[in-house]
C-alpha cells in the first residue's frame, strides 16, 4: 500500500499546515501551477514528488516537470495533467487519450475546485485536489490524502484550510 498526497495550484506557496497534512504520505503528486522550482524542490526534499507543470509555470519549471505524466503506482495506471476537466467536460487536450486509452486514475488541477468523481463511461476515478495555495478565487485551500493498494483507492481524506 502506498499513501499519496495530492495537491495542485500552489502558485508558489505551501504552508506548514499542508505539509503537516502530507506528513504520513510516501509520495506527493502535484497537478500543476507549482509556481516556482524552489517550491518544487522544497516539496521534493520533504517527500518524493511526481509533478506536472501548469499554465502559470515558467520555462525553467516546464523543463523539469512536463505538461503531463503517465505512470504506475501499485499496478495502477495514473494520468496526470494540469488542465483536464471532469466527466462530460474534459479538455480537448485529453479527450482523445481518454477515449482510446483511459487510465485507472485521472488527476488534474487548474479549476481550484476540489472534485473526486468516478467516471462510469471511462471506468476511471477523476481527482482534482482543488487549490492548496493562496492565489486565486477559492475561499478554502484543499489537499487530498489517500491510499492505493493493488489498483484500489481507499482512505480518502480531505484537508480544508481557510485561505
Amino acid at each position: 500500500m502506498t499513501t499519496i498526497g495530492l495537491i495542485s495550484d500552489t502558485h508558489g506557496h505551501l504552508d506548514e499546515k499542508i505539509f503537516n497534512f502530507l506528513e504520513p504520505c510516501q509520495q506527493i503528486w502535484h497537478a500543476g501551477d507549482i509556481g516556482s522550482l524552489a517550491l518544487a524542490d522544497k516539496i521534493a526534499s520533504f517527500k518524493p514528488l511526481i509533478a506536472v507543470s501548469g499554465n502559470i509555470d515558467d520555462q525553467s519549471t516546464r523543463l523539469v516537470y512536463p505538461m503531463s505524466q503517465r505512470f504506475y503506482i501499485e499496478d495502477t495506471d495514473i494520468y496526470m495533467t494540469h488542465i483536464g476537466g471532469y466527466p462530460a467536460h474534459y479538455s480537448t487536450l485529453v479527450k482523445d487519450l481518454l477515449k482510446c486509452d483511459p487510465p485507472k486514475i485521472f488527476v488534474c488541477g487548474h479549476s481550484h475546485i476540489l472534485r473526486v468523481i468516478y467516471d462510469k463511461k471511462y471506468g476511471m476515478l477523476v481527482m482534482n485536489p482543488g487549490a492548496a495555495g493562496i492565489q486565486g478565487f477559492h475561499s478554502v485551500r484543499t489537499a487530498l490524502r489517500f491510499n492505493i493498494h493493488k489498483g484500489e483507492v481507499s482512505g480518502l481524506e480531505i484537508c480544508e484550510l481557510p485561505r
